[in-house]
């Protein structure tokens, strides 16, 4: 399976390129059609000034027919493009995943301590370890 790679980042609604001791993630989600009329792509609403999308909205607006629907809500129904190597096991692979964050645990290695964070979770294909692509934290 070959994945469609975004020509640009007018495509994405989210992308990352993450660098492990090990390993490597390149991963992205498409934007999807509106699911009301199916012909506008859902995007973020624009500044009126500018014209530049609004980066913080908590929602996504069709440009064709108006319609709104919430950011989480509209996340969940999208899939993840991933290319990765595995930290684990060097192993090279492509897959698609549901682009649903949840919470999972992890070890802090500055405190020592557990934390949760929210993350996609997949499987390596080869050797069935987890591997996360946690939320960047500010």
């Amino acid at each position: 399976m070959t994945l469609q790679q975004p020509k640009s980042m007018d495509e994405c609604i989210y992308f990352t390129n993450r660098l492990f001791e090990n390993g490597k993630i390149k991963s992205w989600v498409f934007r999807g059609k509106c699911p009301k009329c199916g012909k506008g792509i859902m995007g973020k609403p624009k500044d009126e000034k500018t014209g530049r999308p609004k980066i913080r909205a908590k929602e996504y607006i069709c440009p064709e027919c108006k319609y709104t629907v919430d950011c989480g809500e509209y996340e969940d129904t999208l899939n993840i493009n991933i290319e990765y190597i595995c930290p684990h096991c060097q192993h090279s692979d492509e897959l698609q995943a549901s682009f649903k964050r949840k919470k999972v645990q992890r070890l802090n290695e500055e405190t020592g301590k557990k934390e949760t964070v929210e993350a996609v979770r997949f499987q390596c294909s080869k050797c069935g370890k987890n591997i996360d692509i946690t939320k960047k934290m500010k």
